[in-house]
């Protein structure tokens, strides 16, 4: 089965106006954490990114937020960032235009109530978006995608592939997607340490977006 780990470059030029890494100088990587928050899950990420002083950014679905908000907090007070990915988790292809805008609302509105007056960042759940929603959210989010998709939450994966290859296709500047879910469970808890030891070993510093 092909899987897709680096983003190909000829997307990112077809589609400029997404963030699908940063300009940085010197050895920065973005880490970024979809899903979440879930107590099951999001508290042991927190606990391995402390243990290398490592800052990231979770995209949050707003109903986890409004279920779970003291992981939520958590987070912000270790000096994490909180970020949109819908109240419901929508697949963007498949959702009526102002019912997917009015979702992304929800959230971002669960959110302020957590991290208010911070810069809105959104990401599609699954990478899909249709060009009318983003048209829509643009003048109120920069939309987030990577350049380094881990593939955690395949469960075909084995966890050390996705160790592997998760390191072999990263950058200074790239913004990498893991997931604090359940699905993603056994890779996570297996790539995560790990990636965040290689790279801390190689010098690299762990940003939020």
């Amino acid at each position: 089965m092909l899987r897709l780990y680096k983003t190909p470059w000829l997307l990112k030029k077809l589609l400029p106006r997404y963030t699908w890494h940063r300009e940085v100088q010197g050895k920065v990587l973005f880490l970024t954490f979809d899903d979440g928050p879930i107590p099951e899950i999001t508290p042991w990420v927190l606990e391995q990114l402390e243990k290398y002083g490592a800052k990231a950014t979770f995209f949050c679905v707003g109903d986890n937020v409004a279920k779970h908000p003291e992981v939520a907090r958590q987070a912000l007070a270790q000096g994490h960032k909180l970020a949109n990915h819908t109240f419901n988790h929508l697949k963007g292809w498949q959702t009526p235009l102002q019912q997917y805008v009015q979702n992304t609302e929800a959230c971002q509105q669960e959110l302020e109530k957590l991290q208010p007056e911070t810069e809105s960042l959104f990401r599609p759940p699954y990478g899909r978006i249709t060009g009318r929603q983003a048209q829509q959210l643009r003048g109120k989010y920069e939309l987030v995608m990577w350049d380094v998709l881990t593939n955690d939450y395949d469960q075909r994966l084995a966890p050390e592939e996705c160790l592997r290859q998760s390191i072999k296709s990263t950058r200074s500047g790239s913004i990498i997607v893991f997931h604090d879910s359940l699905k993603a469970q056994r890779n996570l808890m297996h790539a995560l340490p790990r990636y965040l030891d290689h790279f801390t070993k190689l010098g690299y510093t762990f940003e939020t977006l």
